[in-house]
């Protein structure tokens, strides 16, 4: 299937020609030093250079002096698209044209300098290739990289690269770039070419792309969304998806509260709105109900089956559109692939396209639902994956609930078709955390914009996080100091200066840490100053340095009315009658929950 070297070198020339407009070059050669030079990021190596710059006062191109690399399922002219795998690679022929989004590259001044590694087939989010080997993940080398665009992300995460572009059809630019600790953008569905890829499944294909700064992501995201620069728009309503958090096994600290400190600094009091993603969704998408399934390995909580079911209609779409691409080439072939992806081609092929009508029927419902609720000015916020990227050479059968658990969160703007950015928001364990904004179908400037405006103080955020917690594992126990620090809180809460209680309790924590009063202390503040996640968050603490600490009880119960969490507060509310049955507050609020619950 291959040609000769005349062949090729005949095919570059016409690669000279064809792309002659932005002046390319094309020098290609294989990787054969190991992938300690380049983490493993790159399958083959070449050249396509921009063309010149005009001559002024006309402006210089926008990606000028800027690098970038292509996932190996975008054909570059002359070259074979190797899918992910060497069986694809030996039945296909070089590609005839380039993929229109590396032309728009390339003709807006960045140099392509070769393609990146891919999972099988596109077909996992781990980031492992059995035939081409791992990808190393450059912040966190004992874990993948994410999958499937994981070439790409590693590209970027080493510095090997200003940019690189990836496919994302159930996160493959969303979780490598949340595992790598760097930016990653899926547009709107349609809005960026597809055509010169390898399909997977065309109604939730994008292509999408990594950076390690919003400068670079947002200069791409015009050049290849083909957007003219204007004033920021800020967003009015963010709104926290709080199902979707629960979700995570990263601490509220190291997420959530993140999230709501840097919105707050960013824009001005916007109106933040806390909801259960998953409720809405169930009450606005009826064909879900179809797609409701069991609850897998009990991970995720029955009152969250929205989030399931829009996954399995997500998953059922995908298989059944993969079939219909690569059926005959899988049969005739019957191709080597990696553990896990064998199982999952394999369920694809066994699809039938009974349900697919109903599978569209919730992509339609969900994208106008989705638009409704954000409209042209609101941010929908969640965590990009359910943790922490998992260690290398973990159990296929250890990754399920993981997977199962990712889905649910990128199934969201998957089946929506709205617009997401992965923002790196700090560490957990060493390894990288990163938090996920969306906006409606179409909206893909105005994310871009408040992706850049967020970032920035969401670093900070973090880093501020990270050094408090550090010192509060090393300053000396003092208790004295302690006590002194929580009086002086009480003073000031007694003064309605909150605020400044807020940092008296604080203290007295850094010099006593497993102290549940403080914390509880502190939650009263933050009540008082209407911050219910920062409350809750104090509570959990304060009752797991004290289950009979009874104010703590109340004060989670309260918060978590106010956040809408009715069962949990009911449950916190009952626990405070366990420890004290007379007590009129959580007597009174019983009573009033149980009319929300039950009548």
């Amino acid at each position: 299937m291959f040609r000769s070297a005349k062949s090729m070198s005949l095919a570059n020339l016409w690669v000279l020609l064809g792309l002659g407009i932005a002046g390319i070059i094309l020098l290609s050669r294989r990787r054969k030093k190991n992938a300690c030079k380049d983490f493993g990021a790159f399958i083959q190596y070449f050249e396509l250079l921009p063309p010149p710059q005009p001559a002024p006062p006309i402006a210089p191109h926008p990606l000028s002096n800027l690098t970038f690399a292509v996932k190996d399922v975008f054909d570059v002219e002359g070259y074979v698209t190797g899918f992910g795998n060497p069986d694809w690679a030996r039945t296909h022929e070089p590609a005839t044209q380039t993929a229109t989004v590396v032309k728009l590259l390339v003709q807006g001044g960045a140099t392509c300098i070769g393609k990146t590694h891919m999972d099988d087939l596109a077909y996992s989010i781990n980031g492992v290739n059995k035939h081409y080997g791992i990808p190393i993940n450059p912040v966190a080398t004992s874990h993948v990289a994410g999958g499937s665009s994981s070439g790409s992300a590693v590209a970027v995460a080493a510095g090997l690269v200003d940019f690189a572009i990836g496919t994302d059809t159930g996160g493959s630019v969303r979780i490598p770039a949340a595992f790598c600790g760097i930016l990653g953008f899926r547009p709107s569905h349609g809005a960026v070419s597809t055509v010169g890829l390898v399909p997977m499944a065309q109604s939730l294909d994008t292509a999408g792309w990594f950076a390690r700064d919003t400068t670079i992501l947002r200069k791409v995201g015009h050049v290849l969304l083909q957007l003219p620069y204007t004033d920021f728009k800020q967003p009015r309503r963010i709104i926290i998806s709080d199902d979707c958090f629960r979700l995570s096994t990263v601490p509220k600290e190291r997420s959530l509260d993140v999230a709501v400190k840097s919105i707050e600094k960013a824009f001005l009091r916007p109106a933040i709105v806390h909801m259960k993603l998953g409720d809405y969704m169930a009450s606005n998408i009826p064909s879900l109900k179809a797609f409701k399934g069991e609850v897998e390995n009990g991970k995720v909580e029955p009152e969250n089956y929205a989030l399931i079911a829009l996954k399995n209609a997500l998953r059922l779409l995908q298989r059944f559109e993969f079939k219909t691409n690569h059926e005959e080439w899988i049969n005739n072939v019957k191709p080597d692939l990696g553990p896990g992806i064998a199982d999952r081609v394999s369920a694809a092929l066994q699809t039938t396209p009974e349900q697919i009508s109903l599978c569209l029927k919730v992509r339609d419902e969900a994208r106008m639902v989705l638009n409704e609720l954000l409209a042209n000015d609101g941010v929908l916020v969640m965590p990009t994956a359910p943790g922490p990227p998992p260690k290398l050479r973990t159990r296929e059968t250890l990754l399920a609930d993981f997977r199962e658990n990712a889905f649910c969160l990128l199934s969201v703007a998957g089946m929506s078709g709205c617009c997401q950015v992965s923002l790196p928001a700090g560490k957990h364990d060493e390894c990288p955390v990163a938090l996920s904004l969306i906006a409606r179908t179409g909206s893909d400037r105005f994310l871009l914009d408040t992706a850049n405006t967020l970032y920035p103080l969401l670093q900070k955020e973090a880093e501020s996080i990270a050094s408090a917690s550090s010192s509060i594992s090393t300053v000396t126990y003092k208790p004295e100091a302690a006590e002194a620090a929580k009086e002086k809180g009480n003073i000031a809460f007694k003064n309605m200066d909150y605020k400044a209680a807020i940092d008296c309790y604080s203290e007295a924590i850094q010099f006593d840490g497993k102290n549940a009063t403080y914390y509880s202390n502190r939650a009263a503040a933050h009540l008082a100053m209407y911050s219910f996640t920062q409350a809750e968050a104090d509570c959990c603490k304060a009752i797991d340095l004290d289950r009979k600490n009874i104010k703590a009880h109340l004060r989670r119960g309260t918060a978590r009315e106010f956040l809408g969490y009715y069962r949990e507060a009911d449950e916190d509310f009952k626990q405070a009658l366990v420890l004290e049955p007379t007590n009129k507050t959580a007597g009174e609020a019983v009573k009033r929950l149980r009319k929300v619950l039950y009548e």
